[in-house]
């Protein structure tokens, strides 16, 4: 085994047993690290480097800032130098289409990965850290999110994985200390126009100064406690809409009796399903859709037809609930009001 510092090999142990609890399932072998070129993409990579298989890079170039192609280049060079091999550089579209810049860049970053992934036969290392996931989850108690989102980052999503979870950013960078790296960090993390910037560099600090130290361990630990209970409650929805035909079926229209006998939280997660079946954006479908949605179950007083993000429509007639979307073929008693 190789001679390592102890911080390097307690980052390639928690990849390693990351592996082992997540190991693929679509006989995906190889795997590829996401560099940003920053302290801990590159703490990943060095760590990586050291695994008893071969492993890649990709690194993703936004095209945000000046001189972002040269930092690509520098961070694709610091890979190399580690022995990672292949290593790409994609260059991507992060265009402001109205869901946000910071959005915006997510979309082009994962859809790039996922496509190097795809393309390689491999999973995509992330190099997210458990200050990552506290922040994650400060931002989904400011927007008032549910408890998926509360649940915060998962260490394993189709292709990727997070060893890192568990560490804090303080144990990740620390594994980089006595290698020759360049570290580039990202303007980004320090400007307050970005909300998660203002919560690392200012929220954070007063937590901490407040409430004492493991704050971000609190924070992080209540991410994993709420996702066993985020996970249950969408299992359960699931087993409901296949006993409901389907979440495509909704266009046909469900049984209000058997939608109102589910608990709330069962019963909305249902709802939120049948709704991008029927063509809403998920980005779009807010929780006071769903609260509306659900009153036509639970708070029925013949109300018309409700109007949701993608052209989709929400109306209950003859005692089922019909959400249809802009291409749906109506149903046989389309316009008539339920009784009951």
């Amino acid at each position: 085994m190789d001679r390592i510092s102890p911080s390097l090999h307690r980052v390639r142990s928690r990849v390693e047993a990351c592996l082992r609890e997540f190991p693929a399932i679509d006989g995906s072998s190889g795997l590829l690290v996401a560099c940003s070129g920053g302290p801990d993409s590159l703490a990943l990579a060095a760590a990586a480097a050291h695994l008893d298989r071969p492993v890649g890079a990709v690194v993703v170039d936004h095209g945000l800032q000046p001189g972002s192609a040269e930092v690509a280049r520098v961070a694709a060079g610091q890979c190399e130098a580690l022995g990672l091999s292949p290593v790409m550089v994609v260059a991507v579209d992060a265009t402001n289409r109205g869901e946000g810049p910071e959005a915006a860049a997510r979309n082009a970053r994962y859809g790039a990965l996922s496509a190097a992934a795809r393309d390689s036969g491999a999973l995509v290392l992330l190099g997210h850290t458990l200050d990552d996931q506290a922040e994650t989850v400060l931002l989904a108690i400011a927007r008032g999110s549910g408890t998926r989102s509360l649940a915060g980052m998962p260490a394993s999503r189709g292709v990727f994985r997070r060893p890192m979870l568990g560490l804090t950013r303080a144990e990740v960078r620390s594994a980089l200390d006595g290698l020759d790296i360049v570290v580039w960090e990202d303007p980004h993390n320090s400007d307050p126009a970005y909300r998660r910037s203002r919560i690392r560099n200012e929220v954070l600090p007063v937590l901490d100064d407040v409430m004492g130290p493991g704050v971000r361990q609190a924070l992080a630990r209540t991410a994993s406690l709420t996702r066993a209970d985020a996970d249950a409650l969408d299992g359960w929805a699931a087993r409901v809409t296949a006993e409901l035909g389907g979440s495509e079926s909704v266009g046909s229209g469900w049984s209000v009796g058997a939608l109102g006998g589910l608990p709330t939280a069962v019963r909305r997660r249902v709802l939120r399903g049948g709704a991008l079946s029927a063509g809403c954006p998920a980005g779009a479908l807010a929780a006071s859709h769903i609260l509306e949605v659900d009153r036509l179950i639970t708070e029925w007083h013949g109300q018309g037809p409700l109007h949701l993000p993608g052209g989709v429509t929400a109306a209950r007639r003859y005692g089922r609930l019909f959400l249809t979307g802009p291409t749906t073929a109506p149903d046989p008693v389309n316009g008539a009001r339920d009784g009951a």
